[in-house]
C-alpha cells in the first residue's frame, strides 16, 4: 500500500516537481556549468545498493564541503531541491518519499547490527531523523531516529514526517551540521 500511495503522490505532483527541476537544471547548467546532476552509490532496501541522484551543489576538486559549495547549491541545499531527482526514484521504487535516508554504501560494514536496522525498509527522500534534528544531530542519534522509524513506521506517521518536513525546508532549519557544511563521514 505505501508503495502505491508514493507512486500516487509522485504522479499526481508531478506538474509541480517536473518544470521547478527543469528550471533548477537549466540554472545549475547557467551558474556552473555541466554536469548537471551528482550520483553517488547508496544502500537501499536490505543494504542493496542503487546510484542515488541528486542535482550537483560543488565545484569538482580539491577542498572541503564548504569550499566546494556553489552559491547556487548552497540555496539549493538549504531549500532541499537539490533532491528533487530523487522522485525518479521513488517511481521506480528502490526509495520511498519517507524512509531513513540513503547512506553511501561505503558505511554497510560499520553499522552495529542495530543500526544495521535502517535498511528493512526503503530509505526515503525524507525521514524521522531529518525531522528531528536532520544535520544538527549526532550519528548515534539518527540511528536512533531511523529505527524508531523502522519500529513505528505508519501512514499516519509518515503524513506528520510530510508535514514536518515542509514545515523544516521553509524554515530552512537544522540544515548543515555545526561545524561544517555537512554531515562529517560516518566512521562507526
Amino acid at each position: 500500500m505505501k508503495r502505491f500511495l508514493d507512486t500516487l503522490a509522485v504522479v499526481l505532483s508531478a506538474p509541480l516537481w517536473i518544470p521547478a527541476a527543469l528550471a533548477v537544471a537549466a540554472a545549475i547548467w547557467i551558474a556552473d556549468g555541466r554536469p548537471v546532476l551528482f550520483s553517488q552509490m547508496r544502500a537501499g532496501l536490505g543494504g542493496k545498493p542503487f546510484r542515488l541522484l541528486k542535482f550537483r551543489t560543488m565545484r569538482q576538486g580539491e577542498g572541503s564541503d564548504g569550499e566546494r559549495t556553489t552559491r547556487l547549491g548552497a540555496f539549493l541545499r538549504s531549500t532541499s531541491l537539490d533532491e528533487l531527482p530523487q522522485l525518479l526514484h521513488v517511481l521506480s521504487g528502490k526509495m520511498s518519499l519517507v524512509g531513513p535516508r540513503p547512506l553511501p554504501v561505503k558505511y554497510l560494514p560499520r553499522y552495529s547490527p542495530f543500526q544495521a536496522r535502517r535498511h528493512e525498509v526503503r530509505p526515503g527522500i525524507t525521514g524521522w531523523a531529518q525531522v528531528n534534528g536532520r544535520n544538527a544531530i549526532s550519528w548515534e542519534r539518527k540511528f536512533e531516529l531511523d529505527v524508531w522509524y523502522v519500529d513505528n513506521r505508519s501512514l499516519p506517521l509518515d503524513l506528520k514526517i510530510l508535514w514536518l518536513t515542509l514545515r523544516r525546508t521553509a524554515s530552512r532549519a537544522d540544515i548543515n551540521a555545526s561545524a561544517t557544511e555537512t554531515m562529517e563521514e560516518f566512521k562507526g
